[in-house]
């Protein structure tokens, strides 16, 4: 059996902790964060503007004023930095768009952000971005087909012999539906007529 050596794949399956285990299995992941599909420019105020410190483990905001390492929120995967002094930011003329908590700006840092961050940079590779445009092309069509026209959105079977099962079963229904557009239910009737004699014989 062949080694997968890329997975390519929308936003929705955009979850970092999911996808830092097939990183590590040296498969090159391709897959846009939702902040790449949203493809929407970051305000003034986003996180992204905020400095990251890793020597300090501390963030720098755009009026240079440091939030610090408050807590690790486990079941949400990501650590919490706040401004200490809470005054700083009622004092700021940036409060009321930057933040209007009377506790001050928090952000909130995934666990694993170096691999999200490596994963975007990934992303954004010409060839990776090549690599996704054929995905487009080529995944689009049946995953639209079999989740539109034939209502699947979830195998019924558990475990991977049961999902090929149905995998195959859902890709034969694509192509015959493909072949029946292509080239009409006579010729195609005609066709496995054929094979059907040729088999016989």
């Amino acid at each position: 059996e062949k080694k997968c050596d890329t997975a390519c794949a929308d936003s929705g399956y955009a979850n970092t902790e999911e996808l830092q285990k097939i990183d590590e299995q040296e498969i090159k992941v391709i897959v846009p964060s939702q902040r790449q599909a949203s493809k929407k420019e970051a305000k003034a105020f986003d996180k992204s503007n905020f400095q990251y410190d890793s020597k300090k483990d501390c963030y720098l905001c755009p009026e240079d004023h440091v939030l610090t390492y408050s807590y690790t929120n486990n079941y949400e995967g990501h650590k919490v930095y706040m401004m200490r002094e809470k005054a700083i930011c009622k004092q700021c003329p940036h409060f009321g768009v930057c933040t209007t908590s009377k506790q001050g700006r928090t952000i909130a840092r995934l666990i694993n952000e170096e691999v999200r961050q490596k994963l975007e940079a990934q992303y954004e590779q010409s060839e990776s971005q090549a690599i996704y445009k054929l995905r487009k092309e080529k995944a689009e069509l049946p995953f639209g087909h079999i989740k539109r026209n034939l209502k699947v959105d979830a195998f019924l079977l558990r475990g991977r012999d049961g999902a090929k099962a149905e995998a195959s079963l859902l890709a034969s229904c694509f192509n015959i539906r493909r072949m029946i557009s292509i080239i009409g239910i006579r010729a195609l009737i005609e066709k496995l007529e054929k094979i059907r004699k040729s088999n016989i014989s």
